[in-house]
Formats: structure tokens, C-alpha cells, sequence
């Protein structure tokens, strides 16, 4: 009764195209990409949404969330759905409050840009582009929401020159926090990190004001090697690359080939693929050249780049998995022994494979390795942790960064811990793992 009370009441708030109540569409908005993750894999389904909600707006979705409280309905927010671990699954049924119809571009300044939660990257890039501008970075999955990715995400193309989303990325944030007469919270710099990357557990993000800097002349950098080991001889040196590289990624053959075709990755050979700026092609393809490997072509165009940025990350994973359906999992590792003592390292786990990408001060990467148990995966930690390297450990949907921070929080912005349940906890029960 509690939830059909609160679909009648949002049917008049955002219409009846802005609810649902079908079972087909409570399914979708109930999925992320999990699958991604053998060890959650095994333990889906995690929940059911009993209400999905569409607010066109920022101040809708504040309305939305109000309606939610009042009732006592748990809200899941969700953008695109492109997370990797489950922490867009509404574990307790509920509401899920689908933000990516509220997709405005509202103003591009100097130096900055206003956007709906809604809004992909994709759009937000473009918008920066046409007024001689770019963001400072974008997810690996360009077409994922801001909200999205201000909630869920760490970093991505851009991070070897800006770091992570806490580190100056946002400029202000409205957040709706979940009380009986909620509205848009305004905040602005060091005010808005405890808001990032807590899958909004304390506060959902409705409109997002991102840094923008001057639009560079960008190439999508595509060159090849005989062994993995040349291409990782390079790794650190493109970070070093002046103007600083967007992004540097490197495959072993048998990554590189489970790809999407393309004639710029030739088979049976690692692979390296990088956003770089026009004036420092040159001396990438020295760094090539002098590692005993060959430059496979250089395109221009925004589209290029972002094509590229959907091979970097957790995606030659996916499509490892796509390759060879059920049989690897991987693990976020970061550290000089990726490089130095990339044998151990492919060691840890049967099956060991890395995909590495360059980052300002140490590599970071995805370690693949063949799947069995989570007992399996869990062992590998100490090895990891013996050479040195760094770990996150993606096979959960906990909030890890600072959640003592989030919990204090959100005693005050969710009393009634009616903000995506199941996702904040002190001690979760799954090892996190250090961050990398």
C-alpha cells in the first residue's frame, strides 16, 4: 500500500510517463553491469525496485526523493547503469530514482560547466569542445551520466594530469538529502567531496558544476610490439610526455585480440593505444620506435579518442569475458613492480594477465586471472601485497572511500537510512582493499 501510495503521488508529480510499476521495466532498473564481477555474479539477483521514477529535472528529482521519504520507500539513485559492482541494485527494493532523463547542459562559462545528474559525458565534452573548452576528465564509459560517475566513479581519461574526482573536478554540487521536505542543496568546493563516490548514500546528486580547461588538438595513438614487455618499457615514459598524455593503455596479445576488430590492433601482437596531444606525437613515436615497436596509425576527432577510452579500464576485461565467457574475474592493482616485476605479478592468480594504464607517480592496471573460487581471489591479496603492489578489491559494493566520513554524514542527510541501503557500512564484510 506504502508503495502504490507513493506511485499515485509521483504519477501526479512527473506524469504518467515518469513512473512505472512494470515488472519489465522494475527489472531493468534492478540490473548494473555486475556481471562483470564473477564473485557477485554468483549471488544476483540482489534485488527487485517495486517503483521506478523518471524526474526530467534537478528540482523533480529533489520532489521525487521528498515523495519517497514521506512514504518511508527506499531510494536507489541510478544513472546510465554502467557500474561494475552492484551499487546501483536496489537491495531493498523500493524506489529507484532513474536520473537520466534530467540531462540539461544548463550554462558553459569560463572554466566551467553546469549540468543536470542526468547529462552524459559524452554531451558535457562536446558542449566544452564547441566553446574552445574540455573537462578535466571522463569516464572510461563516455556515455555514462555525470551523476554517475560524480557518485560511483574514481577517475578515468584525464587522470594521468588531474588525478581523481576529489581532486578539483567539482566545482559545486546540488544534492537532495533524504528528508520529508527536500529540496536542492548547494555546495560548493571542499564541501561537495564528502558527496563523491558514495553511490549516494548521504545525498544524491541533482546538478554538478565541472572544471573545464583549454580545448587541446587530440590523436588517438595506436601502436603495436612483439612482446608485452617492450610496451610496458614505455609505460611510464608516455606519463611523462609533454603535454600530458590523456590516457596510455597497453594489452598482452591475448587481450589485445578479444578487442573490438580493428586493423590498428594487428593479432598476435601487445598492443599500446593512447590520447595524445598533437604536439607530442613526435616523441611518442620515438618512444615506440626506440622500444622495438611500430606506430599502427594516429586518428583525429573526438569520436576517435573516445572510442579508444572504451578499450582502457575495466573494458578490455569485458571483453576478455565476452571472448571467453566464464572463466576469468580481474583485480584493481596499482604500482612500479606492474613493470619491474610484471612475471610475479601475472604469478599471483593461473591465468595471470595484465592490462596496465599510465598514471603520474606508479602504473595502474587490471589483473586478470582465471576464475574458481572467491576464497581463490581473496588468497591473492597477501601475494599482492607482497610485491608491493597496491589493491582495490571491485568484487564488493560497499562504500570505501571514507565511508567513517559518509556514515557521520549521513546520520544528519538520511535519519531514516533510506539512501541506497545495503551500499554503507563501517567494517563491510568483504575485504576492500587499499586504494590504488
Amino acid at each position: 500500500m506504502t508503495v502504490e501510495a507513493l506511485a499515485e503521488e509521483l504519477r501526479t508529480l512527473l506524469g504518467d510517463t515518469g513512473v512505472s510499476t512494470d515488472l519489465a521495466a522494475r527489472e531493468r532498473a534492478s540490473i548494473d553491469g555486475a556481471r562483470l564481477s564473477p564473485v557477485i555474479s554468483e549471488q544476483l539477483p540482489l534485488g527487485l525496485a517495486d517503483i521506478v521514477a523518471y524526474p526530467t529535472t534537478s528540482a523533480l528529482i529533489a520532489a521525487t526523493v521528498a515523495a519517497a521519504v514521506r512514504h518511508g520507500v527506499p531510494i536507489t539513485p541510478r544513472g546510465k547503469g554502467t557500474g561494475n559492482y552492484g551499487q546501483a541494485i536496489p537491495f531493498e527494493g523500493g524506489l529507484v530514482l532513474d536520473t537520466s532523463r534530467a540531462r540539461q547542459i544548463v550554462e558553459v562559462g569560463d572554466g566551467y560547466l553546469v549540468a543536470e545528474a542526468g547529462a552524459t559525458l559524452v554531451s558535457i565534452e562536446l558542449a566544452a569542445n564547441k566553446a574552445g573548452q574540455q573537462v578535466l576528465m571522463y569516464p572510461s564509459t563516455a556515455n555514462s551520466t555525470i551523476g554517475g560517475f560524480i557518485s560511483g566513479g574514481s577517475g578515468g581519461t584525464g587522470s594521468i594530469k588531474h588525478g581523481m574526482l576529489h581532486e578539483d573536478f567539482v566545482l559545486a554540487l546540488d544534492v537532495v538529502h533524504a528528508v520529508p521536505d527536500a529540496e536542492l542543496v548547494h555546495l560548493e568546493g571542499k564541501d561537495t567531496e564528502p558527496y563523491i563516490h558514495n553511490y549516494g548514500t548521504a545525498g544524491i546528486v541533482a546538478t554538478v558544476t565541472v572544471a573545464l580547461e583549454p580545448l587541446q588538438d587530440w590523436r588517438a595513438f595506436y601502436a603495436s610490439f612483439d612482446t608485452f614487455e617492450q610496451a610496458l618499457s614505455v609505460i611510464r615514459p608516455f606519463a611523462d610526455l609533454e603535454p600530458t598524455p590523456r590516457l596510455v593503455s597497453a594489452d598482452l596479445p591475448t587481450l589485445a585480440e578479444a578487442l573490438p576488430s580493428n586493423p590498428a590492433i594487428p593479432a598476435g601482437r601487445a598492443s599500446l593505444r593512447a590520447i595524445l596531444d598533437v604536439a607530442s606525437l613526435e616523441a611518442a613515436t620515438a618512444l615506440v620506435e626506440g622500444a622495438g615497436g611500430r606506430v599502427e596509425d594516429i586518428r583525429e576527432g573526438a569520436q576517435e579518442s573516445m572510442k579508444l577510452s572504451m578499450m582502457s579500464y575495466n573494458h578490455p576485461i569485458e571483453w576478455l569475458q565476452k571472448a571467453y565467457p566464464n572463466t576469468y574475474f580481474h583485480v584493481e592493482v596499482a604500482g612500479d613492480a606492474l613493470v619491474d616485476r610484471i612475471d610475479e605479478v601475472h604469478a599471483v592468480y593461473p591465468g595471470g594477465m595484465l592490462h596496465i594504464e599510465a598514471q603520474k607517480g606508479r602504473p595502474i592496471g587490471m589483473l586478470a586471472g582465471t576464475y574458481t573460487t572467491a576464497d581463490d581471489v581473496w588468497a591473492g591479496f597477501d601475494k599482492l601485497a607482497a610485491l608491493g603492489i597496491g589493491f582495490h578489491n571491485p568484487h564488493q559494493w560497499f562504500v570505501d572511500y571514507e565511508p567513517e566520513r559518509t556514515l557521520e554524514l549521513a546520520e544528519t542527510t538520511d535519519p531514516q537510512n533510506l539512501l541506497n541501503p545495503g551500499k554503507l557500512q563501517a567494517k563491510p564484510a568483504v575485504a576492500t582493499g587499499s586504494q590504488v
